[in-house]
């Protein structure tokens, strides 16, 4: 355990009767770091992350946040982390600006109320009742009760689900503010281009199992991002292939055909790419187990 690390976690695991959703996960989060958490739906993301918030009680591991075990942490502790979760249920008869103001009183170094309603793009909504809020809304404001205490530690659980796209580069901006500010933090996110633009490191969970970790553009190792040729031989079968040296492939395949195959392209992987391969590859190792 570094003592740099503002989160620690060692062979956690949790299960609910012989259902196992978390098992032997290992990760540290450096102090300052935003790290994303990446996985399809029932990987084990949420759980891990509600048990490192404090939420749910674990099976077996150690797990420090902030120094502290999550599961014996105080008020104390609690004020030192900002939380977003998938789902909240706000006051639904207060205006956005008298819920957040609220908040902001529990926290001694709070955020300015109007700062974070303009960084989440609610100016426009800062007098509206709750209650009146589309969906989408509602996420920004989730958001905005997740970053008003000016955390040391943020956690955010698909934070821009129902963002149009204008309000999600508004909220990147203010996560990398908050990254400016020595904020750590714990992402999980089903926008690949997201967690590509905040995080510095990733990992991808399957099966409740730590598929793979890193830096975002080293990710999946340097033959995840090998270039893949397509193109279409002379029956119309589709074919692929994997080269350091696309061009090669594509002058010969040129050569054969007698001009540019049919629906050629040259496809250099990109995170999107790679955490799929990654998912895929782990779905086929835990049939051929079973």
């Amino acid at each position: 355990m570094s003592s740099d690390s503002a989160v620690v976690v060692r062979g956690l695991a949790k299960s609910y009767g012989a259902v196992s959703a978390v098992r032997g996960v290992d990760f540290d989060i450096a102090a300052g770091e935003t790290f994303a958490l990446l996985g399809p739906n029932g990987a084990g993301k949420s759980t891990t992350i509600e048990i490192l918030e404090g939420y749910r009680h674990r099976t077996a591991g150690q797990v420090t946040v902030l120094g502290v075990d999550p599961a014996s942490g105080g008020t104390a502790w609690k004020a030192r982390l900002g939380i977003v979760l998938q789902t909240s249920a706000e006051a639904p008869n207060v205006t956005v600006r008298e819920q957040l103001t609220h908040f902001a009183r529990f926290y001694p170094a709070r955020r300015d109320v109007d700062e974070v309603i303009a960084a989440v793009g609610l100016t426009e909504k800062a007098r509206t009742r709750v209650r009146n809020l589309s969906g989408g809304q509602r996420r920004r404001l989730d958001v905005a009760l997740g970053v008003i205490g000016r955390p040391e530690v943020l956690f955010l659980d698909e934070p821009t689900t129902g963002f149009d796209p204008e309000a999600r580069r508004q909220f990147w901006e203010l996560i990398r503010s908050l990254k400016r500010e020595g904020t750590t933090i714990l992402l999980t996110t089903h926008y690949l281009d997201e967690a590509a633009q905040l995080s510095d490191r990733a990992a991808v969970i399957g099966q409740g199992r730590l598929i793979a970790m890193g830096a975002i553009d080293e990710l999946g190792g340097p033959s995840a991002r090998i270039p893949i040729v397509r193109w279409r031989d002379a029956s119309g079968t589709e074919r692929s292939e994997r080269t350091e040296n696309p061009a090669s492939l594509v002058a010969r395949l040129a050569a054969e055909a007698g001009g540019e195959p049919v629906a050629l392209e040259v496809v250099r992987p990109n995170l999107e790419d790679i955490y799929f391969d990654l998912v895929h590859e782990a779905n086929e190792a835990a049939e051929v187990s079973r």
